[in-house]
């Protein structure tokens, strides 16, 4: 049985599917393909739901190499079931994913996605919004996620071999 991962983020159109498509594109790569390691992603909120990514995150995630086949939906508390792990992409997302849980344990088992960036600051593991910004925000928030994704990586191989 695969191992499940839900990235999440606010609106599920910009941070949490680029943060799915770099993880998904560099679990193939490194042989963790959908066979061991399924990633999906959702949003606190659900005024996206049914949309597809935000143009410019789908831009940046094809100008890198990623895939941009993308649909919203709203992270609900059923899928604390359907999930090994939950990623949430800045301590907001943290605070309403936690609210979700069903029970106190699951929500002290949702993780920030830059707990895995060896470059970030334990003060700071937010990956801002850019939605509404300039492609250097967007450019900002890959960088971070690319990194991160690496880290993920690195536990997972260890997990799961």
């Amino acid at each position: 049985m695969a191992y499940r991962i839900c990235m999440v983020c606010l609106g599920n159109i910009c941070r949490s599917p680029m943060a799915a498509a770099v993880l998904r594109h560099k679990l193939a790569e490194a042989g963790l393909d959908d066979d061991r390691v399924v990633v999906e992603s959702a949003g606190t909120g659900n005024w996206h739901v049914g949309q597809g990514a935000h143009p410019p995150a789908r831009a940046m995630l094809v100008a890198h190499g990623y895939d941009d086949t993308h649909t919203a939906r709203q992270f609900v508390p059923r899928f604390y079931d359907d999930y090994d792990l939950v990623i949430a992409l800045d301590a907001n997302n943290l605070r309403d994913l936690r609210r979700l849980a069903p029970d106190r344990e699951i929500g002290d088992r949702v993780r920030m996605l830059r707990s895995y960036d060896p470059e970030a600051s334990e003060d700071d593991l937010d990956v801002p919004d850019p939605y509404g910004g300039t492609t250097a925000d967007y450019q900002l928030v890959l960088d971070q996620v690319e990194r991160a994704c690496d880290g993920l990586i690195a536990e997972l191989q260890t997990q799961l071999h």
